[in-house]
């Protein structure tokens, strides 16, 4: 599966911590950014880049994206179609973010989450399947409905 990375400047020494995790796990690894620490860049940019490649194949490939609080990138990721982004704070809520809400990125607080708990958030994010059961489904599509109406105003 392939993996979009992407982080600011408060998630970069994370990003560049997780890539090696991730190619060792076997995952192919896109990264979007940062390319080198940028003191002053914007988390947007980064999230965009993420999202637009998970929102054409939501399915098919996962996103994880890095900024201090984590609030700014998964506000970011949740505003493209088919994008469904979790901020987990830990590994069990990584858990529930794939197997109950399918969630298909996983946003990290780098100034709250220390790397040993980021690398078992993400292995834990990225082994999850989705439950599929009823109920879970059933909410994503009242979500989904939501989604419809809010892009189509």
């Amino acid at each position: 599966m392939l993996i979009y990375i992407g982080a600011d400047h408060r998630g970069f020494a994370l990003k560049e911590n997780l890539k090696p995790v991730l190619k060792n796990l076997g995952y192919e690894v896109a990264d979007v950014g940062a390319a080198v620490l940028t003191p002053d860049d914007d988390y947007p940019v980064y999230a965009k880049l993420v999202a637009e490649k998970v929102s054409a194949s939501p399915a098919d490939v996962r996103g994880i994206l890095i900024c201090g609080s984590g609030f700014g990138v998964d506000e970011a990721e949740n505003k493209f179609p088919n994008v469904r982004s979790a901020l987990a704070s830990s590994p069990d809520h990584a858990y529930q973010a794939r197997h109950d809400d399918d969630a298909n990125v996983l946003a990290i607080a780098a100034d709250f989450i220390n790397e040993g708990i980021a690398e078992k958030m993400v292995k834990v994010f990225l082994a999850t399947p989705f439950a599929k059961e009823e109920k879970y489904k059933r909410r994503l599509g009242e979500v989904g409905e939501i989604e419809d109406k809010t892009i189509n105003h």
